[in-house]
């Protein structure tokens, strides 16, 4: 009325549409539970929101567990620390008053999810400093594809010669003063199969498929749960791996159960036929040199045999598997030389 008075609007609340953009765009669940607790309207808006990122503290451990008291003052296993969440209880408070939630718990009152992205604190595979080993995998109710890409060493453009960083991989090439590799027609030396070169490319692809199943095995509840999502990702801060699905896959998993490994929690691996490509010396048009730089794009060995003319002209679900600058990597790798291999179900 004072504002009337005055000759001044009265300032308006902002309709929900306009609240609900806005928390659209924090995306956080974190953040979005603080937003929880500020007013009645923001917690009846926030269930609503489209586009989640739930960013956890731990290792994969007890991915989808119930909430975990601590013990000891550390963070229980892929728990989502937050005071202010609006999943939190009185019974899932430690000593030091944070709660912790797994993801499931902590969506479980979002209601109309589209677009969620997980994001682990690190990668599950150990590897030495140096190496470069990056994977994205799509999966169904089984394993789509795969594409790794790895690196014995990545030198970056600077001072620091060729000769003087360790070559992690061991592949048994040459390099003269200039950077460049003797004798690369395009094959793998025969090194490669002596050295242990082709060992540890298999250790590497062996490990990406495991870390990848057993991701895809814990969000079940998840998808089960949401069946409103479009996308799904579950990624890590370290960029080491992600896993993708999208509307058609999420659905195809609940209409079609995972088939469970017998030895361990995570997605039976299908049959599989397998392409490599390798490059002893890659450098690519930023300066990075890749030395020991190995593509190996995945598909299940049923999948590739009905559309077999498909998977061989069309690499695009290759060359786009990764971000810049390995994008471009794989772009040169798929050009070489391909070796073609097949695994066995695990």
């Amino acid at each position: 009325m004072s504002a009337l008075l005055h000759g001044r609007r009265p300032l308006r609340s902002p309709p929900d549409s306009l609240l609900l953009l806005v928390f659209n765009k924090i995306g956080d669940v974190k953040a979005l539970g603080r937003c929880c607790v500020v007013s009645r309207r923001f917690h009846s808006l926030v269930p609503q929101v489209e586009n989640v990122v739930v960013r956890v503290d731990c290792a994969l451990g007890q991915f989808l567990g119930p909430s975990r008291r601590s013990t000891n003052g550390s963070h229980s296993a892929l728990a989502v620390d937050d005071p202010d969440s609006s999943a939190a209880d009185s019974s899932s408070f430690d000593q030091s008053g944070v709660t912790h939630h797994s993801p499931t718990q902590v969506l479980k009152n979002f209601n109309e999810i589209r677009f969620l992205r997980i994001e682990l604190p690190s990668g599950e595979l150990g590897i030495d400093d140096g190496v470069l080993l990056k994977w994205r995998a799509d999966f169904g109710s089984t394993l789509d594809n795969c594409v790794i890409l790895g690196a014995s060493s990545v030198i970056h453009p600077g001072p620091t010669k060729i000769s003087d960083v360790q070559d992690n991989g061991s592949d048994g090439f040459c390099a003269n003063t200039n950077g460049a590799v003797s004798d690369d027609n395009g094959s793998i030396p025969d090194s490669f199969y002596t050295n242990g070169g082709l060992k540890l490319r298999v250790v590497w692809t062996i490990s990406s498929l495991i870390a990848a199943s057993a991701r895809h095995y814990l969000l079940q509840p998840i998808i089960s749960e949401h069946k409103t999502l479009d996308s799904l990702v579950l990624t890590d801060a370290d960029g080491q791996g992600v896993l993708y699905m999208n509307r058609d896959q999420l659905e195809e998993l609940r209409v079609k159960p995972l088939s469970a490994s017998s030895a361990s929690k995570r997605t039976l691996v299908p049959a599989l036929n397998m392409r490599l490509w390798y490059a002893p010396h890659l450098e690519l048009p930023d300066g990075v040199v890749l030395k020991g730089a190995t593509l190996v794009a995945i598909r299940p060995s049923e999948q590739s045999a009905t559309s077999k003319k498909e998977v061989s002209s069309d690499l695009s679900w290759v060359s786009t598997a990764f971000e810049e600058p390995y994008g471009t990597a794989a772009k040169m790798l798929i050009k070489r030389r391909t070796y073609c291999l097949e695994m066995n179900s695990f």
